[in-house]
């Protein structure tokens, strides 16, 4: 098995670390990766301001602005020219799927997917509290009054997401769409601290196999990310383990994401990963 790579973020990262992607790059040689993906989080639509709530930081520093988008592949570009021969470098985005923009994401999937090797598909905002758009993974506060207050039950809010995932999924984004879904448990990352359910109603888990289904029968990948292990009230990986036997069970790909936002992250649960992954199956 090829050891890869495929999640990970740069300083065009505004809520990352600032370390230079040279330097992840050098780490990642240094532990021994043969493929890197550099996924930085994609544009958002100048439109969705409108329909966001929560704290101002969770929309402006989710993402690269179109501003950035030639620095960031002139940097990707350089990365690969310098250090190609010691690691095949992916360039591509983490997009974000969000409902009622689908022709923004489409139009941008046509405009810059043919510049890219490999992309990732995730939900970071969801609906919520006044019908607006709320972050499932910035501050504890805005999840509590932006999803928990209009959803109080945790399987369904679990539901809630696990579907929107799907809505992703299934629509079609054309034929530069991303290949692989990220994160797919990312609305347990703050699970210890508001007692969320730790395991799935058979009610959820149906939700949650429809999901996965239909990444197998459209031939996709699921990001199997670390972060989730180094998130303080977290403690498990995206997808957790029961997802994880579900998802080897259809042979679906799952690749490794330590969803890096600096140096130290790099590699991040790398061996308890591959390891968890060998007891699933």
């Amino acid at each position: 098995m090829i050891k890869k790579e495929g999640h990970s973020h740069t300083e065009f990262c505004p809520h990352g670390s600032g370390d230079d992607v040279e330097l992840m790059i050098q780490k990642a040689i240094q532990l021994g990766f043969k493929e890197y993906c550099i996924t930085e989080h994609a544009p958002l639509p100048d439109a969705f301001s409108s329909e966001y709530a929560g704290e101002e930081t969770g929309l402006t520093e989710a993402s690269m602005t179109m501003s950035d988008l030639p620095a960031y592949f002139k940097k990707c570009h350089q990365m690969q020219a310098k250090y190609g021969a010691d690691l095949a470098i992916k360039i591509g985005f983490e997009i974000d799927f969000l409902a009622g923009y689908e022709d923004w994401l489409r139009g941008f999937l046509a405009s810059y997917g043919p510049q890219t090797d490999e992309n990732i598909l995730s939900v970071h905002f969801m609906r919520g509290t006044d019908d607006k758009f709320w972050c499932v993974d910035d501050t504890m506060p805005d999840f509590k009054k932006g999803l928990l207050q209009h959803q109080p039950d945790g399987q369904k809010l679990y539901q809630q997401y696990f579907k929107t995932l799907n809505q992703a999924i299934i629509t079609d984004l054309g034929p530069n769409a991303p290949q692989r879904i990220g994160h797919i448990t990312l609305i347990k990352k703050f699970q210890d601290y508001f007692h969320l359910p730790l395991t799935y109603t058979t009610e959820t888990l149906k939700v949650v196999d429809t999901l996965l289904e239909n990444i197998h029968n459209q031939h996709r990948q699921l990001d199997y990310n670390a972060a989730g292990l180094y998130k303080e009230f977290c403690n498990e990986t995206y997808p957790d383990f029961e997802i994880l036997k579900r998802a080897t069970s259809l042979n679906i790909p799952l690749i490794y994401g330590s969803d890096a936002h600096s140096v130290k992250e790099v590699g991040h649960g790398y061996h308890t990963l591959i390891a968890q992954q060998l007891v699933a199956n």
